[in-house]
């Protein structure tokens, strides 16, 4: 029975695996130097530099990979569990674990309020109990690469869990419908692609999961292939979900190549590093660990951290043949 999933389809899983959280370090440290500059104000970006608000050192990357590492560290030690989400983000923040230098120098708004609602009661279910209006922020969707990673199995017959667990992973620090539809629509898409599905299919509005999961009339706007329709300055690199994964997207679509991609992402500006994030993942889950240039790779920082939550991750469903046959319900 162990030849039931063919070697070359264990195969390349890995890879798109590996590429997809590659893909987001590599989006987030190439943009994090021109993080807040309007398109016109930087010389565009074609590889790594440093500089930027946070004076980083070319290769390293920011609060997006940061959170993604606790996010596959809480997947990859204890299962799906919120508050143990909420606990390695909190260590993030206050202690600086999962960070690429020795201190947390850029966190969001709505995080940092999340987070010190949950250090306050101990309860991701308690603070959801008590939140007022969130704010439509991409905070969610930057990091969400280890769902999909680790549940790509889950694509396509349960599409519904899938989604599900994209929205709850959202709602420890931003639970908004519409970032829990910005990240249900993305974790589809990114499993989909992990999973050998193609570009065109997972960017149509005739694909099938859309008929199984509803979204909010913004998320929904692009599923219809907005970001098809649109060119800058209508889209945008703004640190809004919708906006975010509607640039995102049409970085994606637009590009012949995994580069090409995070170039098209980051240099439009603005919440650079979360655009090269989000377009990053969908990237690195389409093209594979072996489509991105071997410059990319050789200048990230700490690949090690990296490879670490990528060997978690993949160690969650070590038994591919396991995991399909033994889905949830």
């Amino acid at each position: 029975s162990n030849n039931r999933v063919p070697t070359g389809v264990i195969v390349m899983i890995k890879d798109k695996q590996k590429g997809c959280l590659y893909g987001l370090a590599i989006g987030d440290a190439l943009g994090a130097p021109i993080e807040f500059s309007r398109p016109g104000q930087f010389e565009h970006v074609t590889g790594y530099r440093d500089g930027g608000a946070f004076k980083l050192k070319a290769g390293q990357w920011t609060d997006d990979t940061s959170m993604a590492l606790a996010l596959a560290d809480s997947i990859a030690t204890v299962g799906w569990n919120l508050d143990d989400q909420a606990r390695r983000y909190l260590s993030w923040y206050k202690t600086d674990k999962y960070s690429v230098v020795d201190f947390c120098f850029d966190i969001g708004n709505q995080t940092r309020r999340s987070l010190d609602d949950f250090a306050s009661v101990g309860s991701v279910s308690e603070v959801l109990r008590n939140v007022g209006e969130t704010a439509n922020t991409n905070g969610s969707i930057m990091r969400l690469a280890p769902v999909p990673i680790a549940y790509h199995y889950l694509f396509p017959d349960y599409i519904e869990k899938l989604a599900g667990l994209a929205k709850q992973s959202s709602d420890v620090t931003h639970p908004s419908q519409q970032c829990e539809d910005s990240c249900a629509y993305l974790a589809l898409i990114i499993a989909g692609l992990i999973n050998g599905e193609e570009r065109d299919a997972v960017l149509s509005e005739y694909w099938f999961p859309l008929k199984e999961v509803g979204f909010c009339d913004h998320v929904e706007k692009i599923t219809l292939g907005s970001f098809k329709r649109k060119n800058p300055p209508d889209i945008s690199g703004n640190c809004w979900a919708i906006d975010c994964l509607e640039a995102a997207l049409w970085a994606f679509y637009h590009a012949s190549d995994f580069e090409e991609a995070v170039y098209n992402a980051v240099n439009l500006g603005d919440d650079s590093d979360t655009t090269g994030a989000v377009c990053g993942q969908i990237a690195g889950a389409y093209w594979g660990f072996s489509g991105i240039p071997q410059h990319l790779i050789d200048g990230l920082d700490r690949k090690d951290m990296i490879d670490h939550a990528v060997n978690g991750l993949l160690g969650v469903n070590n038994d591919m043949e396991s995991a399909y046959c033994n889905r949830p319900e």
